[in-house]
């Protein structure tokens, strides 16, 4: 049924048949999609998920008419993507990965520069305007510059403006990468308003539980088809092998560790004090002794994620690597590894940081959270020692970073959010490049690029520019490079932002085992189910620290039920924040 005022759409709004496209380079061609079939049709969300380099893009870019298939056929409302671009523009919104908003002109700016290069009639964008705007929640933000918004803001605007010429097939490439909860939320519930108007909707996304909210998934994994089907179905197929087991504050590495190596376990997850396992089809879970715990495995519901991680591993016949212990150094840090007193910092009149106080502990994970532009990044970036505090103290391994020399910072290792490696040079032209800076010796240097080589999977890639790698590989570099001079405090910024879940699973087995080492470590996060690895979390909103404990105490005090999400308390104590503190 057509919702009322919306225009009839055919059922099959966009169909693919057999779709075939490859790349060709130096070592030959790649194929990048292999007989790619699907549909998507009027009023329903399409979920396009898969790892790295599965083909979700380019997929996104075909059906655009952006790139032209090798074998095939899309049909977008009857057009032909390769033949009617034209009128597939009138048809088509396309939102990218970095969608090219101009952050030094308003909000209200980049709307009238979109309905320009859409040939919006001047006679209908006041309404046009006001109707994205009140979509988008951005009524009040016309006058701001786009760049002075939050990453979640931004993301709305891009939206709507990629919504202006009125497009009936909507083609999101993970809109939701790099945004805070509350955002992803409200993004979502946008998105769902313009499904019920009939638009037909292709959403992109590394976040399992948002392709679990898709009405139907295309789920890829090099370029071809593992499933395509409604969600429920799909986590269906994993009924009688996903497990909880309970831990206690001390042994939850101990018994992940365990449980990874399990004969029959394909894929485990830290949860607080729970851990969460999945076997292989006809095995039996482990025992609680073989775990060294007096908790045995208990069944529970599946997860999307469960039944993707699943499928994806029975593909490739494998499971998730178990990374070599990284080596680190033997001097100790003494009394905490990482501590905030009062620490605060302005930018004119604005407080950006008001007053943020705590303390991390030696071989600590410790996570801190935020909705983007709460304060966070601002916190972090005085902790490593790039902004100075206005007032207070930070002070990292013994050390006041205010005044800290170069040789103490060098002490720590620190991984940005975006990828900050050199995109010119090679792989090991990067770790070289990183080793001098870090003041390795040429002997010691050597050395230790050839096990980070090795460690990190990436000895087929060592000449090759870093900027060609995939998402996933930059992601390794980086925390190779970062943890070259063998620091014992780790600062990772959003670290895993846009990896796919089973480069976030490697990822992260080789941060706990780093702590087992003894490296403290502090890390931004997007990722709710992520920041339950941590072993404590601080919540900073509104440039105040609003909540402090571990993952389990926090959903405990800010959620109801006992199948609440650590997501489900940040969205509600961000909201109880606003509501006691409302002007």
């Amino acid at each position: 049924m057509t919702p009322a005022g919306a225009e009839a759409i055919p059922i099959a709004t966009v169909v693919i048949d057999g779709i075939v496209k490859r790349f060709h380079g130096p070592a030959g061609a790649v194929v990048a999609l292999d007989g790619v079939s699907g549909a998507m049709a009027a009023g329903v969300i399409t979920g396009l998920a898969g790892p790295d380099g599965a083909g979700k893009t380019t997929l996104i870019r075909v059906i655009a008419g952006l790139l032209l298939p090798d074998a095939g056929h899309v049909s977008v409302m009857g057009l032909d993507p390769s033949q009617d671009g034209a009128a597939l523009g009138a048809v088509v919104g396309y939102m990218p990965q970095r969608f090219g908003l101009y952050e030094d002109l308003t909000v209200g700016e980049n709307l009238t520069l979109y309905a320009d290069l859409r040939d919006v009639a001047p006679a209908v964008r006041p309404d046009r305007f006001s109707e994205l705007l009140a979509l988008s929640g951005l009524a009040a933000f016309t006058g701001r510059p786009a760049g002075k918004l939050s990453g979640g803001m931004k993301q709305k605007l891009g939206l709507a403006c990629t919504l202006l010429g009125d497009p009936k097939v909507l083609l999101l490439d993970e809109p939701g990468v790099g945004v805070d909860p509350v955002s992803r939320r409200e993004l979502w519930a946008m998105v769902e308003g313009l499904a019920g108007r009939g638009l037909a909707i292709l959403w992109s996304t590394a976040y399992l539980d948002e392709a679990a909210r898709c009405d139907r998934v295309l789920l890829l994994d090099g370029g071809r088809v593992l499933d395509d089907g409604p969600p429920d179905a799909f986590v269906r197929t994993l009924v009688g092998r996903s497990f909880r087991v309970a831990m206690g504050d001390g042994d939850r590495r101990r018994i992940a560790r365990r449980a990874a190596e399990a004969p029959g376990v394909i894929d485990t997850w830290i949860q607080g004090r729970s851990l969460r396992l999945v076997t292989a089809k006809g095995a039996p879970p482990p025992t609680a002794e073989s775990l060294g715990t007096d908790a045995s495995p208990v069944p529970m519901a599946p997860r999307y994620e469960d039944a993707y991680i699943a499928r994806l591993l029975e593909h490739r016949d494998g499971m998730v690597p178990a990374p070599a212990a990284p080596v680190v150094a033997s001097v100790a840090v003494n009394g905490p590894a990482i501590e905030t007193r009062d620490l605060s910092r302005s930018f004119g009149s604005f407080k950006a940081v008001d007053g943020v106080t705590f303390q991390v502990g030696p071989g600590e994970i410790f996570g801190l959270l935020g909705p983007n532009g709460a304060g966070k990044s601002t916190t972090f970036k005085m902790l490593c020692g790039l902004l100075p505090p206005t007032s207070g103290t930070a002070r990292v391994a013994g050390f006041d970073m205010m005044t800290a020399r170069a040789d103490a910072r060098a002490r720590l290792g620190y991984m940005a959010q975006a990828f900050a490696q050199p995109s010119s040079l090679t792989v090991r032209q990067n770790l070289a490049f990183n080793a001098s800076v870090y003041g390795l010796d040429r002997r010691e240097g050597a050395r230790r690029i050839a096990e980070a080589i090795g460690d990190f999977g990436l000895v087929a890639h060592v000449d090759t520019p870093s900027g060609q790698l995939p998402l996933g590989l930059q992601r390794r570099l980086s925390l190779a490079c970062a943890i070259l001079h063998r620091p014992r405090i780790l600062f990772l910024d959003e670290p895993t932002s846009g990896v796919d879940p089973i480069a976030r699973r490697e990822f992260w087995r080789r941060i706990d085992v780093m702590a087992e080492s003894g490296v403290t470590v502090l890390v931004t996060s997007h990722f709710m189910d992520e920041a339950e690895y941590c072993d404590r979390l601080g919540v900073i909103y509104r440039g105040r620290l609003i909540a402090l404990g571990d993952p389990d105490a926090i959903k405990h005090q800010h959620a109801d039920g006992d199948d609440a999400t650590l997501e489900d308390a940040f969205v509600a104590m961000i909201a109880t924040y606003d509501r006691e503190h409302a002007a």
